[in-house]
């Protein structure tokens, strides 16, 4: 009986994730030049994880069931200098320098016969330089979760 149990709970929790929808996170033309050129390859990979994450804790939390979402950041700036930036700008203090950031970003849902729906758009950006992060991407990572609570719930 104890395995029973233990078998029900975990085909109970691995299900919602057998459910998941594919989440391609790409970036806009100049975005990754900006990427490239100012803020550095490893930032995008951080921003493209993290979109991914909040999307599927957002569809997860609003039970939304969809085929593919390609996602494209299309703009995004640090609320404190980037490793690359510091680097190139000496005069950057990764500690004090702060700048108000954000990120906006674009959504296609596909459903399971490939029908694309309207894009969805959502721009976030710290107007409040009180306000600004305390990490690199403090205020890009809340407009994603706000974007992600927000599409998911345009999908419901």
């Amino acid at each position: 009986m104890r395995h029973f149990l233990a078998a029900a709970l975990l085909v109970a929790v691995a299900a919602p994730v057998a459910a998941a929808a594919e989440i391609n996170v790409t970036y806009a033309p100049e975005f990754s030049e900006k990427l490239s050129d100012d803020y550095g390859e490893r930032e995008g990979e951080y921003l493209s994880k993290r979109v991914r994450t909040d999307l599927e804790r957002a569809l997860a939390k609003a039970g939304v069931d969809v085929a593919r979402i390609d996602v494209t950041i299309l703009d995004a700036k640090p609320s404190r200098p980037t490793f690359k930036q510091a680097g190139d700008e000496p005069g950057l203090d990764v500690h004090r320098s702060v700048s108000v950031g954000g990120m906006k970003l674009s959504a296609v849902t596909y459903d399971a016969a490939g029908t694309a729906s309207e894009p969805f758009e959502y721009k976030w950006f710290e107007t409040d330089i009180t306000q600004a992060g305390l990490t690199t991407w403090h205020d890009a990572r809340r407009a994603s979760s706000r974007f992600a609570s927000r599409y998911a719930k345009s999908l419901d």
